[in-house]
């Protein structure tokens, strides 16, 4: 007679681990996503919301008094972020690659000190450079003033052309530790054998990293660069510790977050407008949203192909 195995048990521990977690992650998350959704389709009528579908998407693409401050938030973001690419992680994986040369002494030290200003506020940096780079009681023209080049010296903060550019490298000043220290952890990572395998074949120093490491470490790049696209079009705090809702001078440090903030809660220009607000902070999701299909449909996919 045929053994009739037994049906496996529902292994009811899992739930109950995962349970809280989901919760909280749904209470503060995925709710407020779907309610933001639901307020973009609102407007607000004698104090009574009203249902008018995309409207409030064609007034903040379309109107000419909405879609000027739109698309002039999403250009300064689009160039936030750049610099980022270009700038903070390039830079952090040269410092990844340095620290974790067995050779170097004092590494754990630079280490401490590349990260340290990531665990400092928002507000801190904000008001920290915004008094260094003061042109009357900052610091900065005294520096350069003490090396012959104080005729370099412009109130960068003050001036549309370099507003946002000075405020995009204050926060690659801030952050990039962060991508130091994932890439840092990806090349220890690196089995042994393979570098010794590398050096028999007479690869050593750049061109070992070239030809071994840094295709070993690609997917950990392509998660820092998903980071750093999700973090700058979410950025609001440093732009706000610095330069105010106004974003200013003139607009010209204005992003999707400083631009929503303002719409939503209102200023001492204009009204608070919910049903405005949550429509860019929807369209804030979706550009976030494209980007990450973007990144997990294309571009990992041929990150894991060429890894392997």
């Amino acid at each position: 007679m045929q053994d009739v195995k037994p049906k496996p048990r529902f292994k009811w521990h899992i739930v109950v681990f995962l349970a809280p977690a989901v919760l909280i992650y749904t209470a503060i998350m995925i709710i407020p996503i779907f309610n933001t959704l639901r307020m973009s389709l609102f407007t607000d009528v004698d104090n009574t919301q009203v249902f008018v579908g995309w409207q409030n998407f064609n007034t903040l693409f379309g109107d000419e008094r909405w879609a000027d401050h739109f698309w002039n938030a999403l250009k300064n973001n689009s160039w936030f972020f750049m610099i980022h690419m270009l700038v903070q992680n390039p830079v952090g994986i040269l410092l990844a690659a340095i620290l974790s040369s067995p050779k170097l002494r004092f590494a754990a030290a630079y280490r401490t000190v590349v990260i340290v200003p990531a665990i400092l506020s928002f507000v801190i940096v904000g008001f920290a450079w915004k008094l260094i780079l003061s042109p009357l009681w900052g610091i900065a023209p005294w520096l350069l003033d003490s090396v012959g080049l104080k005729s370099l010296f412009h109130p960068w903060l003050g001036k549309e052309e370099y507003a946002l550019t000075t405020l995009s490298l204050i926060s690659v000043w801030q952050f990039i530790g962060i991508p130091m220290l994932l890439i840092y952890a990806a090349l220890l990572s690196i089995p042994e054998e393979v570098l010794e395998a590398g050096e028999c074949d007479g690869l050593t120093g750049f061109s070992a990293f070239w030809k071994i490491k840094l295709p070993l470490i690609l997917p950990s790049i392509g998660i820092i660069s998903i980071l750093t696209f999700v973090g700058n079009f979410n950025a609001f705090d440093l732009i706000y510790a610095a330069q105010g809702a106004l974003a200013g001078p003139n607009y010209s440090t204005d992003i999707l977050g400083t631009f929503m903030y303002r719409t939503f809660f209102g200023n001492q220009l204009q009204l608070g407008d919910v049903n405005m607000g949550a429509t860019i902070a929807s369209a804030m999701f979706g550009i976030i949203l494209v980007g990450v299909c973007l990144y997990l449909f294309a571009i990992q996919r041929r990150l894991r192909r060429y890894q392997f």
